[in-house]
């Protein structure tokens, strides 16, 4: 079993992080040299990923530790860039422990494709002559896709929306429901959107444009809730009920006004987005649906929701689509992204979507906890330093001292870490 709690984690090497890891996920001698070393992606396979490969372009990549999932401890990866993300996110998660952790749920994955027809006068009676087709085409549809039928997915339904008055006229557009299983499910959608659009040609008389999968997936929703009570979010600088009530106020915000909630929802995404890299998954669809879910109730948004409970404690929700797959695309190619799925230890794609809407709600806790107490710079800039301290140019046991001097003096900058490395070397 699992143990997902990392104590002085930070305070360790890569190497002896990646041990512990190893140890932790059971890792075997070949894994454990896959990420130990750099370009863990062979350029021939990079070759075959995308086109006019040139090289390949690593992330830092990290585990988030602490998660505490439906009961079930978790190792997250993640791949960023962004200092302070992975810690905020598993000091949330170890936080959260106290009330037990996370609980998760999601619906089925279900996906749509689209397919778009012009040129019909009669737009609503083309929608019942659509339906009126609808077992046919269902299985015209499932005909090109044996595999998926074997394992239990396939089109389930077709739904027909009618635009009676757009600047070229009438347009009807049909979407194909399909559970993809395990899959994204982007290739096979938009191939049943291909099978079916001539016969819908021919069932309207209309023309048929696109046939394309649609990125707000939302039929495929995951869940996440989390718990604080007052005496966990308690510092010496601030009572627990005060960090309470400025959580809820920095929450209130987002959700009334769009220029915060861009923020406020990004902040989220920081937590899911790493977790979507580090597994071969298509963060831009994700990030995609996300934010136009943000916005299906005609207003730009909080993705998440924060409120007390009679007995005082601060709830915690998300719901957003998350279309991820375990099979297909870089998830099978990217040597990486397959052993961070071993490390999550997941075993469909329901279970990874969850784990990524835990991740960005507590990520979203880091932020507004920090955001209602000193600030997101104090913390934010203590992690950000040693990027400036390298930028300043710092090298080798040098790199820790100016860390703290820039710390100790509030002043994370690169100007001020050159001007320490020009002066002399006091403790």
């Amino acid at each position: 079993m699992i143990d997902s709690k990392l104590p002085n984690f930070r305070a360790m090497s890569p190497a002896q992080r990646l041990s512990h890891i190893a140890q932790a996920a059971d890792l075997d001698d070949a894994e454990h040299a896959l990420l130990a070393r750099p370009g863990a992606l062979p350029l021939d396979t990079a070759n075959g990923m995308i086109e006019n490969v040139v090289g390949t372009f690593e992330l830092p990549m990290a585990v988030a530790g602490y998660f505490q999932i439906n009961g079930r401890d978790v190792l997250v990866p993640m791949a960023v860039e962004e200092p302070s993300i992975v810690a905020a996110a598993s000091f949330m998660a170890k936080l959260a422990r106290d009330a037990g952790g996370f609980r998760t749920s999601s619906t089925g994955p279900l996906m749509r494709a689209q397919v778009q027809i012009v040129g019909v006068s009669d737009p609503y009676g083309a929608r019942l002559a659509i339906l009126k087709h609808r077992d046919e085409l269902i299985e015209m549809a499932n005909a090109r896709d044996k595999v998926l039928i074997g394992l239990g997915g396939g089109c389930r339904d077709i739904e027909v929306h009618v635009f009676p008055d757009t600047p070229r006229g009438a347009m009807v557009v049909a979407h194909l429901i399909v559970d993809v299983r395990d899959a994204m499910g982007a290739n096979t959608v938009n191939t049943m959107a291909e099978t079916v659009a001539g016969r819908i040609e021919e069932i309207t008389g209309g023309k048929v444009r696109l046939r394309i999968l649609s990125n707000l997936a939302d039929l495929r929703l995951a869940r996440a809730q989390v718990r604080y009570s007052a005496a966990t979010l308690q510092t010496k600088e601030y009572a627990g009920e005060d960090v309470i009530a400025g959580v809820v106020d920095a929450y209130l915000f987002a959700a009334i006004d769009p220029y915060r909630a861009a923020t406020h929802n990004k902040g989220i995404m920081n937590g899911i987005d790493p977790v979507i890299v580090a597994t071969g998954n298509d963060w831009r669809a994700v990030e995609a649906g996300a934010h136009a879910y943000a916005s299906r109730g005609g207003r730009y948004t909080s993705l998440t929701t924060w409120e007390v409970a009679n007995n005082g404690d601060l709830v915690g929700t998300i719901e957003m689509p998350m279309p991820v797959g375990l099979v297909g695309g870089a998830t099978k190619t990217h040597p990486l992204a397959r052993l961070a799925l071993k490390i999550m230890n997941v075993s469909s794609a329901q279970e990874l979507g969850e784990i990524a809407v835990a991740v960005g709600l507590a990520q979203n806790m880091g932020a507004l906890r920090a955001l209602s107490t000193e600030g997101i710079q104090r913390g934010h800039m203590a992690l950000h330093a040693r990027n400036i301290a390298l930028a300043a140019g710092a090298s080798g046991a040098d790199i820790d001292w100016v860390v703290k001097k820039m710390v100790a003096a509030r002043n994370v900058s690169v100007d001020y870490g050159m001007s320490l490395l020009q002066g002399p070397r006091d403790e």
